[in-house]
């Protein structure tokens, strides 16, 4: 088994937007270093002055440099049938297969860290960079953020926990199948193979254990390791990863209690990362009001918290169209409830219309509208599966709002009010309420009546 430790130096952190300034590969048999190669190249754009700062590698030390291309084939073949060995593995694998692929080159290797590696030999240091691990390790590097420097000194890391692994570990992280290298350098294998593979939400937070993404999944640890699968290059997920310390989860009976629950917890929480439900809003609703006439109106206006509409709607188009229906079937004035202008002449164009009929008719027609309207306010209960064989889950939706849901027993409930006392309120909206009602409307076997 031979390994090819790896270190580069690059223009910045992301590979879709930068390049590689220099690399070193140390060819390694498992029992002393057989190859060395190591060449600084020129990125053919500028080198920021921060990177010049931490490595010393300006533009004038790359301009007659040999470009990536050019020297392709050297690590070509260095790396083919090599063990991949870095430090945090997968930032250096992730530049180099990019750049490879830019030359058709499809780079596929098995990889091994050795920020990993040491956290499971060596548990309990302070920190694992590479700098303070080697000095925790007496290990003296040469050249700090210069690549023959840092992988030399990986080497004598890794020399070091090759001594210490008397379980193995490396052919179990390296073995075909093992997700050990797919997961951020933070996250511990246990830590992932704990999650369930239920439905449910998951919760991933950075160093202080701040939550900074919410997700649902049908399979809470297949989707997980999704995230984390594959190389994309962009600076966005690579950012995303290099937060996630912790990952937790709360299971859940259904897809649909799932998302439910991620669009309670992304609006209790507000996630950094969480970008699509944040901007899911209910904007407008249906009011009612009365005019200096006496004339109970109805009218459309943007959502106000201090106020409860009748109905919500999250556009002004869906909101418009529900109300010229409900005008036209209940025989109500357009002119009244905000369709047409106020200065709109009913008389002479609506010769009929209940408008010109007194106040107290008027807003007797208004009233029995909006009574019909709250009769037609959906209540129901969806009961599907549990979280195991011997409970059944509940969802219930009342006078038009969702209530909440939980988990029921068989025969446990005999009335609503026992069913509240056993299931969790929730807030209620109008995204939660409509994917409810898309679910039964799909699923009418699972509505059951309230009693």
């Amino acid at each position: 088994m031979h390994f090819a430790i790896v270190d580069i130096e690059t223009t910045g952190g992301h590979p879709s937007i930068n390049r590689i300034t220099e690399i070193s590969i140390i060819i390694h048999n498992g029992e002393k270093v057989v190859e060395k190669f190591s060449s600084l190249i020129n990125p053919l754009k500028p080198i920021p002055i921060y990177i010049t700062a931490l490595t010393g590698i300006n533009d004038e030390m790359v301009v007659n440099a040999p470009k990536f291309h050019e020297i392709a084939p050297k690590i070509i073949s260095l790396l083919e049938g090599k063990i991949f060995v870095a430090h945090n593995v997968n930032f250096d694998y992730s530049f180099l297969k990019h750049q490879l692929n830019e030359i058709d080159y499809v780079l596929n290797l098995k990889k091994l860290c050795t920020v990993r590696l040491s956290r499971k030999l060596i548990p309990q240091l302070p920190s694992y960079s590479l700098g303070k691990l080697c000095n925790s390790l007496n290990i003296e590097i040469h050249n700090r953020h210069r690549a023959e420097g840092d992988a030399t000194a990986t080497t004598i890391l890794f020399e070091h926990l090759l001594k210490l692994d008397v379980d193995n570990h490396i052919t179990q992280m390296i073995k075909k199948g093992s997700k050990e290298q797919q997961l951020p350098p933070h996250i511990e294998k246990e830590q992932f193979l704990n999650l369930p593979t239920l439905p449910g939400v998951y919760y991933f937070k950075d160093n202080k254990g701040k939550v900074i993404y919410v997700g649902k999944a049908v399979n809470i640890q297949k989707r997980v390791l999704t995230h984390f699968s594959g190389h994309n290059p962009s600076k966005q997920r690579q950012d995303f990863i290099k937060k996630v310390h912790y990952i937790e989860s709360t299971s859940c009976g259904t897809e649909l209690m799932a998302l439910i629950t991620e669009a309670t917890e992304i609006k209790r929480l507000w996630p950094e990362n969480n970008k699509a439900l944040k901007k899911y809003e209910a904007t407008y609703g249906l009011y009612e009001y009365v005019d200096q006439k006496g004339y109970l109106r109805l009218g459309i206006d943007k959502k106000n918290k201090n106020i409860q509409p009748f109905i919500s709607f999250n556009n002004l188009l869906n909101a418009l169209n529900f109300l010229n229906n409900w005008v036209e079937t209940h025989d109500l004035c357009p002119r009244l409830s905000g369709i047409y202008k106020f200065s709109y002449n009913c008389e002479q164009n609506r010769p009929n219309c209940n408008c010109l009929k007194s106040h107290d008719e008027y807003n007797q027609l208004v009233e029995k509208a909006i009574d019909h309207l709250n009769l037609e306010k959906p209540q129901f209960m969806l009961i599907d599966k549990g979280r195991s064989a011997v409970e059944k889950s509940c969802i219930l939706v009342e006078n038009g709002k969702f209530y909440g849901m939980g988990y029921l027993q068989e025969d446990q409930i005999s009335n609503i009010q026992e069913l509240k006392d056993v299931l969790t309120p929730y807030p209620s909206n109008s995204y939660i309420l409509s994917l409810i009602l898309n679910h039964a409307e799909k699923y009418p076997y699972k509505v059951k009546p309230i009693y």
